[in-house]
């Protein structure tokens, strides 16, 4: 068999082989009115992926395909899909479904449907199951997939599709803009993204790192300078002084939170979108009476949200920092890896594709 009945990627058979990666011939949902299928260009590699394969956020039986950044090209589209035609430059981001039908995807919430389908590791209702982009293909119901501005590369414009809209969701529902000071933790994949979107919406920007060579890198991305979170003391004078605090890290269980949250004014967010694989540290409600911060957090953002940060980013020029690496079973290994162990900056994408799967192709 080949495509349309199955796709081919580059899956791994449960965690204890997390980074090895076997060319699988992977069974796609049964294709629908509003779906279209996307010929894969190129696919971000996200710490999803990693703490997806590596069983951190729950086991799983392979093979399992990751990947939830994909842009590529319409190959089919069905009947009843508007405004999307074969041949488009498309993206994929990290939910491919939703019922669209329930009171949160009519208020503009649908990356928070009970029935919501992520990208990969999922369930469709019929008992099927959803593949990700280190693949020929990806099969996605027509509001989950969203036209790419030309001028935006694909390269670029794969890691906008989980880790932008992300990170630009939350700081646009917080109002984010002129007048609020936005502090931007953990500067990886997600936190160059947040600082140029947060410097770009108006705010006065600063970067929270614990790595002092990141501090010239951060101010090119729009931050007016970077807070060195391993010195002593350089908390004190930053208590009470930001509006809200963008959390990019997956390593918060690591953190003192409780020295984090006098760093907001009253009111003012502290915002997880970096998912640990462990618990939080624990707090006392004493932590919360002295300058009365929230602590939130957030799942990608919406179909409007999504089409908006595009066009930010078309607009003006902003984009992760990519490095390539060519789709394959080395080169997704080597992603995996080095994301795990933090050594990108600050962002892969997989290229190559139309050279793994060119017998797959319509090219």
């Amino acid at each position: 068999m080949g495509y349309p009945d199955t796709f081919h990627g580059f899956a791994v058979d449960g965690p204890k082989t997390w980074n090895q990666f076997k060319k699988t011939e992977l069974k796609p949902k049964p294709f629908e009115s509003h779906d279209i299928d996307v010929q894969i260009d190129a696919c971000g590699v996200c710490g999803s992926d990693v703490h997806s394969v590596t069983g951190g956020w729950g086991d799983f039986k392979g093979p399992l395909c990751v990947g939830h950044e994909v842009v590529g090209r319409a190959v089919r589209v069905g009947d009843h899909v508007k405004g999307i035609s074969v041949g488009d430059r498309v993206g994929v981001g990290a939910q491919v479904q939703s019922c669209l039908e329930c009171d949160m995807c009519k208020s503009k919430n649908e990356n928070y449907c009970p029935k919501m389908v992520d990208t990969y590791n999922a369930q469709y209702a019929d008992g099927s199951w959803a593949h990700g982009g280190f693949a020929s293909h990806i099969r996605a119901h027509e509001y989950f997939t969203f036209r790419i501005p030309d001028k935006l590369e694909s390269k670029v414009a794969a890691p906008l599709l989980c880790a932008g809209i992300t990170t630009y969701s939350p700081l646009v529902r917080a109002g984010v803009g002129p007048g609020k000071r936005v502090g931007v933790l953990g500067i990886g994949g997600l936190g160059h993204l947040g600082i140029q979107f947060a410097n770009a919406l108006g705010a006065e920007t600063y970067a929270l790192t614990t790595s002092e060579d990141k501090v010239a890198d951060v101010k090119k991305m729009g931050a007016k300078d970077g807070i060195v979170t391993t010195k002593d003391g350089w908390a004190d004078q930053w208590t009470n002084k930001f509006d809200f605090v963008l959390c990019c890290s997956d390593m918060t269980h690591r953190y003192d939170l409780a020295t984090l949250l006098t760093l907001l004014k009253p009111m003012g967010d502290f915002h997880m979108v970096g998912l640990p694989d462990n618990a939080l540290p624990q707090l006392t409600a004493g932590t919360f009476a002295g300058n009365a911060p929230k602590l939130t957090g957030s799942h990608i953002g919406n179909h409007q949200e999504m089409d908006a940060m595009l066009a930010l980013c078309a607009e003006k020029g902003l984009g992760p920092w990519v490095e390539t690496l060519s789709v394959g079973e080395a080169g997704c290994k080597e992603a995996i890896e080095r994301v795990r162990e933090n050594k990108v900056r600050y962002r892969f994408t997989l290229v190559d594709f139309e050279k793994a799967f060119k017998d797959e192709r319509k090219d």
